[in-house]
């Protein structure tokens, strides 16, 4: 973390005049839409600096952003604009990461945003108004899904549901993602938590820093498609419950503790039934069909296990959680 200090530091050494305002973005695969999200963040002036973190993208992403900064070389362009190739996918977790540290220790707040322009970057402006009156974290909450299928919109208010009832620390508002603004504290809290598996939804609020809501409409996608398949959605879910609570493993105890009760009172009553009523053969159908129950509630609970172990297992490796091929220092 101490190049990435470093390379900040010698990028930017201009004093301090006003607050300086960072908006971090992860890229995958956006050639379609990343000039223009660039061109609508460099002129807000708020902005003090952008910082693409490149997350390892297979189209012209790449090339877009260096062309951007060639051609920015010789306009007058006061927002700084740096780009962050990362070796590979990390996924958007670590690239997020990427740009937090590479930023933390140059900026008064940090803007995260996706890259898809889904996130209309003028909401800036109004993020920035409610950090200077003293908010530690604003929020941007969707308040229209109109543009999203009816069973991703179904899948996600379920989400909130479950994970609010199963986690106590914490509340999620439905509709808020990841296009946040952190103040510098904030920023230096997330960047100490190097946990796997990171679900920063739930690790912003986890800081309990004052925290501010705005509203805005979610913005059809201009192009490209998005990178989330519903498998990657159902695991980022799963990382967000088993990431804030335990309660999984003990509902398994306590299922299994009923299930034992279930089968002593059985086995009571059939004891009962023989001795007044004789022995009788039982039958096929409802023998298997017990067997196969409590074989799949055994799998289930060895399953929810085995993740929590899993958690443990890659935590114990403490891998970095990304690499940097290089940083190129824009305009």
């Amino acid at each position: 973390m101490a190049s990435l200090k470093n390379m900040a530091d010698s990028s930017f050494t201009d004093a301090k005049s006003q607050k300086e305002v960072w908006v971090v973005a992860a890229c995958f695969n956006e050639e379609e839409v990343i000039g223009q999200f660039i061109e609508r963040v460099v002129s807000l002036p708020e902005v003090t600096a952008l910082v693409l973190v490149d997350d390892g993208s297979t189209d012209a992403t790449l090339e877009k952003i260096r062309q951007w900064q060639k051609k920015s070389l010789g306009q007058i362009c006061e927002t700084k604009v740096v780009l962050i190739e990362l070796t590979r996918n990390f996924g958007k977790e670590a690239a997020m990461l990427a740009g937090l540290d590479f930023a933390k220790d140059v900026s008064d707040a940090i803007v995260l945003i996706d890259s898809d322009l889904q996130h209309p970057p003028e909401l800036i402006g109004e993020m920035v108004h409610a950090w200077h009156s003293g908010a530690e974290i604003v929020t941007a909450v969707r308040d229209d899904r109109d543009q999203e299928s009816l069973l991703k919109v179904t899948t996600a208010a379920w989400f909130y549901k479950i994970f609010n009832q199963l986690v106590d620390s914490i509340q999620l508002t439905e509709g808020a993602g990841d296009y946040r603004l952190l103040s510098a504290p904030v920023v230096q809290a997330l960047t100490k938590m190097r946990e796997f598996g990171r679900f920063s939804k739930g690790l912003v609020p986890w800081t309990g820093y004052r925290s501010v809501e705005i509203n805005y409409k979610r913005v059809v996608r201009q192009g490209g498609v998005s990178s989330w398949s519903p498998l990657q959605l159902w695991s980022y879910a799963i990382d967000g419950i088993f990431s804030f609570s335990v309660l999984p493993l003990k509902v398994w105890t306590l299922l299994g503790l009923t299930v034992s009760l279930v089968s002593l009172i059985y086995a009571l009553l059939i004891t009962v039934r023989t001795i007044f009523a004789g022995i009788d053969v039982p039958g096929y159908a409802s023998l298997i069909v017990a067997i196969l129950f409590l074989g799949g509630v055994q799998l289930i609970g060895i399953g929810v296990l085995g993740d929590y172990i899993a958690r443990i297992y890659v935590a114990a490796k403490a891998r970095p959680h990304y690499f940097i091929r290089t940083i190129h220092k824009g305009g």
